[in-house]
């Protein structure tokens, strides 16, 4: 080949190239930027499946519908989502008439896959500052989320969440919350390897409650200042709930009292709490100085489900478990196979268990 045939395809893949280039930006996913005055909703409305939804540092009162995979992305700290006034709430925003701050809603036939929500703070939201339903791989990251009227954090009949590095304090229920459904009793929900991690949850009746759903992990979180830390709820339907690991957590000194109401009994200093949960594996936690009176008070408790499910299965290792009362370890109900081995511990109900 001459030197002029090199030439001539040294420029033909130029060429190529150029063109390439510029057919990217149409087939790539776009972003769209709001600024403060603008609506996060017409962003996201506008949206193509795949594309990013920028929200710059402001204050942004209104409710966020999400219907289609995309990323929603604030500016951390600086980009807060408040309630609307009731006045600007529109009767076909399901969200904001619910009083969630962002939803985001598949259906049985189609969930909505691939969700990413980030960097951002919502606050004071009648129901739940993040509300999902019938969601895949939705993942919710660096979000502070707080003083909402129930969750801060919630999702159901999901599968495969990551929810990490959050905030969720002051919330009048769960920081964070995980259910199969919450409009009736059933079997778990198998959430193919759901994880929450890293999160802080402070202030909250109850940091995290994974509630009906298996096969999922709860690690590395920091829980201080709630009612309860960890609650892990089942029931009488099948599957049961549990199959998951609660590992690496720091739960300490949850002793806000919180009065009792028609699911639970008044919670107190309750560390991590198995009701109605099998096959569950609790390790390497440091659960410390969790002090109460009340039914669901101590450390680690297994605890017989108020609708009669005990609690079977379940392996309780290498917790460092001090200072709680009324003991580190309680083993109550009648569940079979639940087995404490080295745990450093100093109380426990019935005694020999540390």
């Amino acid at each position: 080949m001459t030197n002029r045939q090199f030439h001539s395809l040294a420029c033909i893949s130029v060429v190529m190239a150029a063109g390439l280039g510029a057919l990217a930006p149409t087939a790539a996913a776009a972003g769209h930027t709001v600024r403060p005055g603008e609506s996060i909703q017409e962003a996201v409305d506008a949206a193509r499946p795949g594309d990013s939804v920028f929200v710059l540092p402001g204050t942004y009162h209104e409710s966020v519908n999400i219907t289609k995979p995309l990323t929603l992305r604030g500016s951390g700290s600086k980009t807060v989502i408040m309630p609307p006034a009731p006045a600007a709430v529109r009767a076909d925003n399901a969200c904001a008439v619910a009083g969630n701050g962002i939803c985001v809603i598949g259906t049985v036939e189609k969930p909505v896959a691939r969700v990413s929500i980030r960097s951002l703070t919502l606050t004071g939201f009648r129901k739940s500052g993040i509300w999902a339903s019938r969601t895949d791989r939705m993942r919710v990251e660096q979000v502070t989320a707080e003083k909402s009227g129930t969750w801060g954090i919630a999702q159901e009949r999901s599968t495969r969440g990551v929810f990490r590095a959050n905030v969720a304090r002051n919330n009048a229920e769960s920081g964070i919350f995980l259910a199969n459904t919450i409009d009736r009793e059933g079997g778990a929900t198998d959430t193919l390897g759901a994880r929450v991690h890293g999160n802080t949850l402070t202030g909250n009746r109850i940091g995290v409650t994974v509630r009906r759903v298996r096969n999922l992990s709860v690690h590395d979180n920091t829980l201080t200042g709630n009612c309860g830390g960890v609650f892990v709820v089942g029931d009488e339907g099948d599957p049961g709930a549990g199959d998951m690991t609660i590992r690496g957590n720091r739960i300490h000194e949850n002793n806000k009292f919180c009065r009792g109401n028609s699911r639970l009994p008044d919670i107190q200093g309750a560390g991590i709490v198995l009701t109605g949960a099998e096959k569950t594996t609790i390790r390497g936690n440091s659960v410390r100085g969790n002090v109460g009176s009340a039914p669901l008070s101590g450390g680690i408790l297994l605890f017989k489900s108020f609708v009669g499910a005990q609690n079977t299965d379940n392996v309780i290792k290498d917790n460092e478990v001090t200072g709680n009362k009324p003991a580190d370890l309680a083993n109550q109900g009648t569940g079979s196979g639940n087995t404490f081995l080295r745990n450093r511990c100093r109380t426990s109900t019935p005694a020999g268990m540390c």
